[in-house]
């Protein structure tokens, strides 16, 4: 017998298959579902319901807000770049080129993922500070010195944002059909303009996406920041850092700042719903 039955039989005792276990699910995993959404949903509400609107527009227009989400702007946006022109080839040589340790590659790729992002300012003050690996040496031959400078914030963004960008990046150069760059290539094109006129468009969506993620974990980034970059207004102090200082001094500051923030995320998720909220 050949062909894909018309029907699915229903199990025994006259239960079908959309309305068995999904149906009526039990208490037992109900209660912490239930528990679990408010604990997600419940501190961006207490933000919204303690925010002090009333002198909200006063304190946006603060001239040290403004600086700090200048700044942020424009570091984030500085960082996204840097991530682009470094990200999209190495997620192409992890997706197209095989060879050995290509997994180890890949997991040191990862790695800014699940590192305290303190302990990525660290490394960075070790290999890039005055006395580092590299940061001495540029020291000695450039008198370029990163930490504590605007350039040290693009780094410490750079350094935690890209793994977004190049896992994105990968998965849709993985999913492209390969016979596109292959018809293309026969027809004469040089591996560039097959990688420029073919690749990139066919991946264009996952790079989008990798660099909106990508923008937005930058816009957030803190502890490494401040970790290498430190926190000085006007030249390092980015909006997480002033939430941060400012919980000292102004708590209702610190609130609307967080608002700020936490529109900038909903903007993103609502962008990206297509691609990663879409569970149809």
């Amino acid at each position: 017998m050949t062909g894909r039955p018309d029907t699915v039989r229903a199990p025994a005792g006259g239960a079908s298959p959309e309305r068995g276990f999904g149906r009526r699910p039990p208490w037992m995993l109900v209660l912490p579902a239930l528990v679990g959404l408010g604990f997600l949903v419940l501190p961006p509400a207490g933000l919204l319901l303690r925010a002090p609107w009333s002198t909200l527009g006063t304190r946006l227009a603060d001239p040290r807000v403004l600086e700090a989400l200048r700044l942020s702007l424009l570091t984030a946006t500085a960082a996204t770049g840097v991530c682009l022109v470094l990200g999209v080839p190495l997620a192409w040589v992890l997706a197209r080129v095989p060879f050995p340790g290509a997994r180890l590659v890949r997991a040191l790729v990862t790695v800014p993922l699940v590192l305290p992002p303190v302990v990525g300012g660290v490394a960075l003050l070790l290999v890039l500070g005055r006395r580092g690996l590299v940061g001495q040496w540029l020291d000695a031959a450039f008198g370029v010195t990163l930490p504590f400078t605007t350039a040290g914030v693009v780094l410490a963004q750079t350094f935690v944002a890209m793994p977004f960008l190049v896992i994105s990046v990968e998965g849709a150069l993985r999913a492209a059909d390969l016979r596109y760059e292959e018809a293309a290539a026969t027809l004469g094109a040089t591996r560039w303009t097959v990688f420029r006129r073919v690749t990139l468009p066919l991946v264009a969506p996952g790079v989008l996406a990798g660099a909106v993620l990508c923008w937005a974990r930058a816009l957030g980034e803190f502890g490494a920041t401040i970790t290498f970059a430190g926190s000085f207004p006007g030249r390092t102090e980015t909006m997480p850092l002033a939430v941060y200082l400012a919980l000292e001094t102004d708590p209702e500051a610190a609130v609307v700042l967080s608002l700020v923030l936490l529109a900038v995320s909903v903007l993103v998720l609502t962008a990206l719903r297509d691609r990663w909220l879409d569970v149809a």
